[in-house]
């Protein structure tokens, strides 16, 4: 697992971690059941606060990527299919909103746009 903390970031260093992991999730680099780092060795490794770890993990684990079991460790959550959607979901609005005001700085019609659309979407 790689991750790479950015000191000049205006990105909390926990959200760095924690974005980090969800990406690893999500590309299929890691895996259900995969096991991740304990609090203490990733802290170790990457020379940050405990305590900035096990906020990343808690927050992981609240959203559902992580499970944390006492005495055991922390494994990647099943893959929730709904989570994944909703993932993918946010990131395409993002491009759509990108390419709507693209559009509408352009003078491109919605008709135009959905015509676009139609095309890309092969229909």
């Amino acid at each position: 697992m790689k991750i790479i903390i950015s000191n000049s970031s205006m990105v909390p260093i926990y959200e760095q971690i924690k974005k980090a992991i969800i990406e690893e999730i999500l590309e299929g680099n890691l895996e259900e059941n995969d096991s991740l780092p304990s609090i203490r060795s990733l802290a170790e490794e990457i020379k940050i606060s405990i305590m900035t770890i096990k906020k990343a993990y808690d927050e992981l684990e609240n959203e559902g990527y992580i499970i944390q079991v006492q005495g055991k460790g922390t494994f990647i959550a099943p893959k929730n299919k709904e989570l994944i959607k909703e993932n993918a979901q946010k990131e395409l609005e993002k491009h759509l909103m990108d390419a709507v005001n693209i559009a509408k700085k352009n003078n491109i019609s919605k008709k135009e746009f959905k015509c676009l659309l139609d095309i890309f979407y092969g229909e």
